[in-house]
């Protein structure tokens, strides 16, 4: 199972993004997905996620500017990220609960892709 992450960038700040996550492999099932964070010399935060029914939930300092979404039948998650502040600046994993059988699951992450804010 894999996760590849893609749409980061450099962007001014009050600016947009769209980051995207597709899973691949032998997936039986997929619970959650959602993005996490880590800002230069910090530890790694959750920035959104979503189950697989669409209940989502946010970190303070994002809702209202993020939006996450998911497409079940690509195995994708987005997070359109508009407003971006210079405080955004993170490498930005997404996170996956994947099942590879009937029994159980497992959390996978992609690669992290570099969001820069900044004028």
């Amino acid at each position: 199972v894999q996760l590849q992450a893609s749409g980061g960038g450099l962007v001014q700040p009050g600016g947009s993004l769209r980051l995207s996550c597709a899973a691949s492999g032998r997936i039986v099932s997929i619970n959650n997905m959602g993005w996490f964070r880590q800002p230069p010399g910090k530890q790694r935060e959750l920035v959104a996620r979503i189950s697989s029914s669409g209940n989502t939930n946010y970190a303070d300092s994002v809702a209202g500017r993020f939006t996450i979404v998911r497409g079940n039948a690509e195995n994708k998650v987005y997070l359109q990220m508009n407003n971006l502040k210079p405080e955004d600046t993170a490498v930005y994993y997404c996170n996956a609960d994947i099942g590879t059988s009937l029994y159980g699951s497992s959390p996978y992450w992609g690669q992290g892709t570099q969001v820069t804010v900044s004028s």
